[in-house]
């Protein structure tokens, strides 16, 4: 409530019928009887008026309620004490700690009526709801602002004159005040201004009057000394934004940017409130997050600061700083957080901030090891207490390294960032330390692991970076740094490469630079490591132009697009080479690319898988960044003759087919799935586990809530009679839409195991919240048939246990037996004998043949598996198998990393936390083997998480690593081959036989619809359909959209083996023969004949005659 600017409320009781208002309680406490009367009291009486007004028996003022027959209330409103004394009552807390007038209103006698009143309450309500909502606008509203510089003017208070209860202004200077109407004087004050009065302002029934103060500062900043700046005359006032390029302005201009106050160690619960207390001060430029947890289980934090927080603006290059990687290393951590205070507070006034902000995306996370900080101690010089992680570890000595092996199991400080840095195109980076005064440059160490100078492929880009910083810092610029502790050290320019100083294997800058197309340096910025608190300032001052100017030179050397000539949309992933420096970049989504270069010419290549390389030669200067785009061509493939390249080519006459591919196309990108995220209306989060009963209450409350999107049926029972539901989502549900892709998520096939059923339940959620109010949600839905499965072993999850990490109680069915064995694969033969759970959703899902993907989630590790899990089974298809396995892993944070550090399998390695089922824990009869071989549908297994049955506290967590991955299903599901089947006459041939690459089959549907998901790339396709020619063609999958085939059969030329036309032939004659008149000499008839013709064995054809018996 402290948090949101509520101006009006109303709490929503039962038990009587009354509108009741402050205070709720009196002094004296007295049960009943005392009116204890608030400043507002005639407000609060209006506003109660209101509503009662418009009740139909609220307004008599007799609720006859059951008891309390007798009881009245003048007008239908109560004053709240004098009706009985409530202490701790929420509508006084709004009045006395917030800007917000709430009142309380008790809506019927009944405090839990029967569903059948529900209609006639709402009747009852609803006039007085609106008119109630209506009263928000009355009062007095406006905004207070600087008289001088126009800005609005922050938690000023405004005061009218009698009624002693004030409110405060906004962030933006805005104010409402409500009021009856009257004639008022209302004064508007905050400190370091001059108070106003606006006297006799008149407020009438109905809207808002509008009052506007404009305030004199009576504290000006210091007097300049014009003339020691330049003869001319003073410039004006008008601030004139200048390109974030340009050089500092003077330190002695006009305008003096405003300082952090905030100088001390924050401990991380300080840290945090800091965090937290800026990112709500400040929300129109500000995003905190999280990209992990320590080992300790404390967030780490990262503060965006943007015009357009939480969006990759294309063309827009991100910056990020890292502190506290060691910590007892504690300057950058502070610094950090200055940097955040100055910037916040500068944006908007400073040109120089202003600029840098609305041109670059800026990370800051002031600890990567907030662990190590909290057992660190003020006044370390030089120890490594709390240096490293809570597991003991050195964090800049734990990131895979390009000569030698990191033995240190991976912490999850490290992972959590090398996720981080993954998902976001950074360009250029600092980490902070403390134990001595240089700025350090890549690489760290060298094949021998020699003190020796190991020279990066940018290495002229590294040592300009590395002076941006050093040459701002005067002490750091002169190369002496510690000469009490290191007396014989020297830097020169305060500038070292890495190796030279001394070899650190394990480095996270060599990570940066080699993993992705971030430039990262190294900045010691002090001797001593954790210095008193009084000596911040002092730091500070050393270090704000060297933090601004280092994070200027993102915007150096060259950038721009690299776009396909045919649709100008920019291509994903395309490499940005440098003639003679042997490090590419690759872009971003947008196609957008950021290349940094020192001055010079260079000659620079845009290639793409696909696409005609293109080479231009760019001159770079040493003022700012050159735009370079690019367009590339797609190279001209060759097809076999007698084979036809099909490409997706969506009907120019359908612009939704156009704007869906589109959409595909978006979500392919990286980062697009983020930001359908971050537009959509609202995320939800699970907090609990659901046993059976509150599933199927939620279930229901889905389906009842949005009922045109949702389809809820049970698939069968379990062994103990537990419905197995199913909840379909779609604009149609329960209708066939052959041409529609379908995707089926299954849950709980071991009831130990229920992670995968809260985020189902949580996924159908998002999806109907987001439906017709996100965009890219809706048309999902729209040509999507999603079912979701929560859980499949309803029994086994009855009794599986919380905090069950390891236990195996629940696994099995009631029967104890693990479903994921009795999907064998001959149906008929163990018919009798299957688990009711196992046959519900083979009969009803798999057996349909219907479905395009397959998910299920299972717990027990962080990985995923594809089919088969049966130890000798041939795997078809298996690039596209592994494709879609890939797909998840890569979404999620950190399963790609193939490390899933489960308890007894510290050491287990998945390269991409991707393997082959029978790889890691073969067996028979699974549910995916299943799917794959009779139900024609590639299904992969999701392992969750490495506990089985994980604490409450752990899902919000689980649902945020997840969501990204199970949203990235949808996806994909529309991607692969789309085809349609038909005749010359335009006759759609269902069940005909679609062979692919010469092994996995699928059926054409109803309506000769067929969809099959394939990996990217070129696969072969051969169409089979009885009575017809065989069809073969070739199809290119591209990565982030559909390829369309649409196939046209030929009538079969050869009937039996032999040509069409002499079948023919052979049939007349015989039809013919059979058809003479019998010889006059003969007196028997013939019997009536069957005549057929016979295929033998050696391919030629005879006709036989079968005579009928008497």
């Amino acid at each position: 409530m402290r948090r949101n600017r509520f101006l009006l409320s109303g709490n929503l009781h039962g038990g009587s019928v009354v509108a009741s208002y402050p205070y709720d309680d009196s002094p004296t406490h007295k049960p009943t009887g005392v009116y204890s009367k608030s400043a507002d009291d005639e407000v609060f009486k209006y506003l109660a008026k209101a509503y009662a007004s418009h009740h139909p028996i609220m307004r008599t003022g007799k609720p006859n309620c059951p008891d309390e027959e007798g009881e009245t209330f003048q007008d239908g409103i109560t004053n709240g004490a004098q009706w009985y004394d409530v202490e701790g009552g929420m509508q006084d807390y709004n009045y006395v700690w917030a800007n917000c007038f709430e009142i309380t209103l008790e809506l019927s006698c009944c405090k839990y009526p029967p569903t059948s009143e529900l209609q006639k309450e709402w009747e009852n309500n609803r006039d007085s709801l609106l008119t109630f909502i209506e009263k928000v606008h009355i009062g007095v509203k406006g905004f207070v602002r600087d008289t001088v510089t126009g800005a609005g003017l922050e938690n000023a208070t405004i005061v009218v004159a009698g009624i002693a209860h004030n409110i405060t202004t906004g962030k933006w200077g805005d104010y409402h005040r409500l009021l009856v109407p009257g004639t008022y004087n209302v004064t508007a004050l905050v400190l370091g201004y001059a108070p106003v009065t606006k006297e006799n302002i008149e407020v009438k029934e109905g809207d808002a009057t509008e009052v506007n103060f404009s305030l004199q500062p009576t504290v000006m900043p210091p007097a300049v000394n014009v003339t020691q700046l330049t003869a001319a005359p003073a410039p004006v006032t008008t601030i004139t934004p200048t390109s974030v390029q340009a050089e500092v302005p003077n330190p002695t201009s006009l305008h003096q940017p405003i300082q952090p106050v905030d100088f001390r160690h924050h401990h991380f619960s300080d840290m945090e409130i800091f965090l937290r207390r800026y990112a709500n001060e400040y929300p129109n430029i500000t995003r905190l997050y999280s990209v992990g947890k320590s080992v300790e289980l404390r967030e780490l934090y990262v503060m965006e600061i943007s015009d357009n927080p939480g969006v990759h603006e294309a063309g827009e290059p991100e910056f990020k700083y890292i502190g506290n990687m060691h910590g007892n290393e504690v300057v950058g951590r502070e610094l950090l957080l200055n940097l955040i205070e100055y910037l916040c507070k500068n944006f908007g006034t400073d040109p120089e901030v202003t600029d840098l902000v609305q041109s670059t995306r800026i990370h800051i996370m002031p600890s990567m090891n907030p662990d190590g900080y909290e057992k660190s101690q003020e006044g370390d010089k030089g120890s490594t207490v709390g240096r490293n992680n809570s597991n003991n570890y050195d964090l800049n000595r734990n990131f895979p390294d390009q000569f030698v092996h990191v033995a240190d199991p991976p912490q999850p400080e490290t992972l959590a960032v090398m996720a981080w840095l993954e998902s976001y195109p950074f360009v250029l980076s600092a980490n902070l330390h403390g134990g001595s005064l240089v700025v350090n440059y890549p690489f760290d160490d060298d094949e021998q692991g020699l003190a020796i100078y190991s020279k990066s492929p940018d290495d002229a880009v590294f040592q300009k970076l590395a002076l941006a910083y050093s040459k701002e810092n005067a002490k750091m610029y002169q190369g002496r740094p510690c000469k009490d502790m290191y007396p014989s050290e020297y830097f020169p320019h305060g500038i070292t490469n890495g190796a030279q100083w001394y070899n650190v294997p394990g480095g996270m800058q060599d990570w940066n630079y080699l993993h992705t197309n971030c430039f990262e340096v190294t900045i010691e910025l002090g001797c001593v490591k954790y210095p008193r608190a009084e000596e911040l300032p002092k730091y500070w001052a050393q270090n704000r132009r060297s933090l601004l100017q280092f994070m200027k030179q993102v915007h150096r050397g060259v950038w721009g697009f690299v776009l396909d000539a045919v649709d100008q949309r920019g291509i994903l992933n395309a490499i940005i080479s440098v003639a003679d420096i042997n490090h590419p970049v690759t872009t971003y989504k947008d196609g957008d690319y950021w290349r940094l270069l020192v001055p010079g010419t260079y000659k620079i290549t845009a290639s793409a898988r696909g696409y005609d390389p293109v080479t231009k030669t760019v001159e770079v200067s040493s003022k700012g960044g050159v735009q370079v785009n690019f367009t590339l061509s797609r190279t001209d493939s060759k097809v076999e003759e007698g084979k036809v390249l099909v490409l997706n080519t969506p009907d120019p006459s359908k612009p939704n087919e156009k704007e869906f591919e589109t959409l595909i196309k978006d979500l392919s990108a990286e980062n697009g799935l983020e930001r359908l995220l971050l537009t959509s209306s609202r995320d939800v989060t699970p907090y609990r586990y659901r046993p059976y009963k509150d599933l199927s209450e939620f279930l229901r409350g889905l389906h009842l809530n949005y009922p045109h999107i949702t389809n809820l049926t049970s698939l069968g029972q379990s062994v103990e009679f537990r419905q197995i539901w199913s909840l379909e989502i779609s604009n149609r549900p329960n209708q066939s839409e052959p041409e529609e892709p379908k995707i089926r998520f299954i849950a709980g096939i071991h009831g130990n195991a229920p992670v995968g059923t809260e985020l189902l339940l949580t996924l159908a959620e998002f999806l109907c919240m987001n439906y017709k109010k996100n965009a890219a949600v809706t048309k999902l839905i729209d040509r999507t048939r999603i079912v979701i499965v929560p859980s499949l072993n309803p029994d086994g999850r009855e009794i599986a246990q919380e905090r069950g990490c390891t236990s195996k109680m629940g696994q099995t069915n009631a029967h104890g037996r693990d479903l994921d064995t009795d999907f064998t694969s001959n149906y008929t033969q163990y018919l009798g004998t299957r688990e009711p759970e196992t046959k519900a959703i083979m009969d009803n899902l798999i057996l349909k043949q219907d479905f395009s993907l397959s998910v299920a989630l299972d717990g027990g590790s962080l990985l995923v598996t594809y089919p088969y899990d049966k130890p000798t089974q041939t795997v078809e298809n298996e690039e596209t198998l592994k494709h879609l396995a890939s797909l998840y892993a890569n979404n999620h944070p950190l399963m790609h990393l193939g490390q899933p550090g489960c308890p007894n399998k510290s050491d287990e390695n998945i390269p991409g936390g991707v393997i082959r089922g029978s790889e890691w824990h073969s067996h028979l009869g699974s549910m995916k083997d299943f799917s794959m071989t009779s139900g024609q549908c590639p299904e992969i297994t999701v392992y969750t998480s490495c506990c089985y049955f994980p604490s409450a506290g752990q899902l919000p967590g689980l649902w945020a690593d997840h969501r990204k991955s199970l949203l990235s299903m949808l996806v994909e599901v529309h991607k692969g081959v789309h085809g349609i089947v038909q005749d010359k006459s335009g006759k759609a041939i269902s069940k005909a036989i679609i062979v692919l690459n010469d092994g996995l089959r699928v059926s054409t549907k109803e309506g000769g619809y067929f969809h099959v998901l394939l990996a990217p790339g070129f696969h072969s396709i051969d169409a089979i359909a009885t009575g017809y020619q065989q069809k073969h063609v070739k199809v290119f999958v591209r990565h982030d959209a559909p390829s369309s085939v649409f196939i046209v059969f030929d009538t079969e030329n050869r009937i039996f083996g032999l040509p069409r036309e002499l079948v023919v032939t052979v049939v007349q004659v015989c039809l013919l023969w059979s058809s003479l008149p019998v010889s006059s000499g003969v007196s028997a008839q013939l019997s009536p004949t069957d005549t057929r013709m016979v295929s033998t064995a050696s391919g030629s054809t005879t006709t036989t005659t079968r005579t009928k018996s008497a």
